[in-house]
């Protein structure tokens, strides 16, 4: 059994009365890849960033533990998670010009990166950029590395940006849904290489997406979040295929593969509440066909086990 790299305890991450991030926990294993899905607003995007340490004010961590490799990196300093970022722990954004500086040169970027972690001369660290745009599958890299962001398409840039999370071979990555700007061709590619490299490098990943193609096909485990809380985990395969959460089944029934020619597209009812003010008791109650007044007294605990659920009335696991 591989050993934990990053184990998140009861994480609660605020922007004043708004509970962006509330009482998140999971682990992930080394080289293990962990899917975190859900609506837009969920806290998917929010819980990597409070792990990353890149939540900005008025967001704070009220509370909580991110344990990386033995050590809770809420109580580090500036200083302290800066030396951590881009050495032992990246993270990919959606956006790769959020990362990229338009007016610099690849190679300027990249050799920057690799030096304000090592002591190591630019020779040196500007092969370390070439191969690693090889290992992404960046044809020329010797020629790409001179040339500047706006010379590239979408998804080589993308492919750039993973380039560069890799030049220290962290032990950890989050990529908050690096592909969803990208066609379906470009796509595959670059998962495939994200699979190729996390294999190779034995890294462990997050992966934050609103798609379930790309999780069933990148994870092993799936935690599915709802109103900043965690309300399904398990293994991927399970999860997707016997869905104990009926707001995890709704998102499997809302992928248009799923229905029949000519029939309407299925979808949850209903909007995803405001984290400013949500509902006592079950957040997706409002939406859920299952609900009672149950439902509306207390929010239900997370229970324990491989397949993890936050739901008084869950579906039965032999669901079709």
């Amino acid at each position: 059994m591989n050993a934990t790299v990053l184990e998140v305890r009861d994480l609660r991450t605020h922007f004043g009365q708004a509970k962006a991030v509330d009482g998140v926990s999971f682990s992930v294993a080394r080289g293990d890849v962990l899917g975190l899905v859900g609506e837009s607003g969920s806290g998917k995007s929010v819980t990597g960033f409070s792990i990353i340490g890149l939540v900005d004010p008025p967001g704070t961590i009220v509370g909580g533990q991110i344990v990386f490799d033995g050590r809770d990196i809420t109580r580090s300093s500036r200083e302290e998670m800066r030396a951590l970022r881009g050495r032992r722990m990246a993270m990919i954004f959606q956006d790769p010009m959020m990362t990229l500086n338009p007016v610099l040169r690849i190679d300027t970027q990249m050799i920057e990166a690799v030096q304000a972690h090592e002591n190591v001369s630019r020779m040196d660290a500007r092969a370390r950029a070439r191969d690693a745009l090889g290992m992404v599958g960046i044809p020329s890299p010797d020629e790409r590395l001179q040339a500047y962001p706006h010379q590239f398409s979408g998804g080589m840039r993308q492919r750039v940006v993973i380039a560069i999370a890799l030049l220290h071979r962290p032990d950890f990555i989050i990529a908050d849904e690096p592909t969803t700007a990208l066609d379906v061709t470009i796509q595959a590619q670059i998962l495939a290489e994200m699979q190729k490299l996390v294999a190779q490098n034995n890294t462990s990943l997050i992966w934050i997406t609103h798609d379930l193609a790309v999780v069933s096909r990148l994870a092993d485990r799936i935690a599915v979040m709802y109103a900043g809380r965690i309300v399904e985990s398990g293994p991927v395969s399970d999860v997707l295929a016997r869905p104990l959460h009926p707001y995890t089944a709704g998102l499997i029934d809302s992928v248009p593969s799923r229905n029949r020619r000519g029939e309407r597209l299925r979808q949850i009812p209903g909007m995803a509440p405001s984290v400013a003010r949500l509902p006592a008791g079950c957040a997706f109650a409002p939406r859920c066909a299952r609900a009672d007044a149950v439902c509306a007294q207390a929010v239900p605990l997370l229970t324990a086990g491989p397949r993890e659920h936050r739901c008084v009335h869950p579906l039965p696991e032999l669901r079709a």
